[in-house]
């Protein structure tokens, strides 16, 4: 009885921590997937950032109507990048995977050049994410919100 309750106690161990080792993976996926938006964001590249959204993804911008669908997030996007160059420095404060599915909540530093001249603006939001892992393993945004620290 000793040796099968050692023996169950030492394959949870080794279990819990594959199950640890996993989800790490996964989140180094998901930052990475995170950047990879962040850059294409940097470099005015709309289609890039559609890219990262499921096909039924939504799109929650503050003082908007919700975008759905990598079309209607790129187009959100281009009309930013057509008024705008654009830097952005985003991180995640937290990251938690369950399965198929994650979260990230973040923040966010986005500065808006003008390109017409005007003044440029800088603002700090919070973020989250939704996120699905898909059938070939790739993670994509199911669903984006965010709001302003002001």
């Amino acid at each position: 009885m000793k040796n099968t309750s050692l023996y169950i106690i030492a394959m949870l161990l080794l279990s819990s921590c594959q199950m640890e080792k996993d989800v790490s993976s996964d989140i180094e996926a998901i930052e990475a997937m995170s950047e990879a938006r962040a850059k294409a964001f940097n470099e005015g590249d709309a289609s890039t950032i559609a890219e990262y959204f499921t096909e039924d993804a939504v799109l929650m911008a503050p003082d908007a109507e919700p975008k759905v669908g990598p079309k209607a997030v790129e187009a959100y996007y281009q009309s930013i990048f057509d008024q705008y160059d654009t830097r952005l420095n985003s991180y995640y404060n937290e990251v938690e995977v369950s399965g198929k599915l994650a979260f990230g909540r973040g923040t966010a530093e986005v500065t808006l050049m003008p390109k017409n001249g005007d003044s440029t603006t800088v603002s700090v939001s919070k973020y989250l994410n939704i996120l699905q892992k898909q059938p070939n393993g790739e993670w994509k945004t199911t669903h984006d919100i965010w709001n302003g620290n002001q």
